[in-house]
């Protein structure tokens, strides 16, 4: 018995392979030598994936793209012989950074209105009232528990009780740049300091918006790959 183990682990003995029972069996531990696949490479942009599926530089079997999420999509093969896939690409979208549920300072949240939201009407308002609002009167700030009240500048020397709007709609950068951002509501709340901060109130519909939108770019973009059935898009 030792000796068939050593000989076996030196590769001079064989396995033996027999049938019983409509079943084989081996008298060694079998070990399956799986076909090798490529590693995945890596981009920030639809537009790659486009680009890298009509070029057919890897390939001209038949891809899947699957859109994970709203910031990951993959594009794949059919699976080989050992029920594989080959991973050809993964599109990873770059984000600037925003941390919801997170007050941040007059200051900050000023620059981050202007860096990491699309421009519309309910920004504008944020910005004018966060832009404009007096240190001191935040402290004797109303609330109904709904909307807000703060004291801030309405003209060139006068200040007044402005509302805060709630929610609000805005429409972040959270997706490809290639799409366009979905609009979601937010419930925008200030404290004294003063600080604000937003707080998703969707419940995450906008990551279903999202990748609809991703995949009707991809049905306009890869439009005659899709009919030819060499190109297959999940969500």
């Amino acid at each position: 018995m030792i000796k068939d183990a050593l000989e076996y682990l030196l590769g001079l003995k064989e396995a033996t392979i027999h049938k019983e029972n409509d079943q084989v069996y081996s008298d060694q531990p079998l070990h399956l030598l799986k076909e090798p696949t490529p590693d995945m490479l890596t981009v920030n942009s639809l537009s790659s994936v486009v680009n890298y599926i009509q070029s057919h530089f890897d390939t001209k079997d038949k891809l899947m793209i699957h859109i994970e999420s709203p910031t990951d999509v993959y594009v794949f093969s059919q699976v080989n012989a050992n029920l594989n896939r080959e991973q050809w690409l993964h599109a990873q979208a770059l984000l600037p950074r925003f941390r919801f549920d997170h007050f941040y300072d007059t200051e900050e949240i000023n620059i981050k209105l202007q860096s990491c939201f699309v421009r519309n009407d309910h920004r504008d308002i944020m910005l004018k009232i966060v832009g404009n609002i007096k240190e001191e009167a935040v402290r004797s700030m109303g609330d109904d528990g709904v909307s807000q009240a703060v004291t801030a500048k309405t003209g060139v020397a006068t200040v007044g009780n402005v509302k805060v709007p709630n929610p609000v709609s805005l429409a972040p950068y959270r997706t490809f740049v290639e799409i366009k951002q979905p609009v979601s509501d937010f419930v925008f709340r200030m404290q004294n300091g003063p600080s604000c901060a937003l707080f998703e109130a969707d419940g995450g519909a906008w990551k279903l918006e999202a990748m609809n939108l991703i995949r009707h770019y991809f049905e306009e973009q890869l439009k005659t790959e899709i009919e030819t059935g060499d190109v297959h898009i999940i969500a």
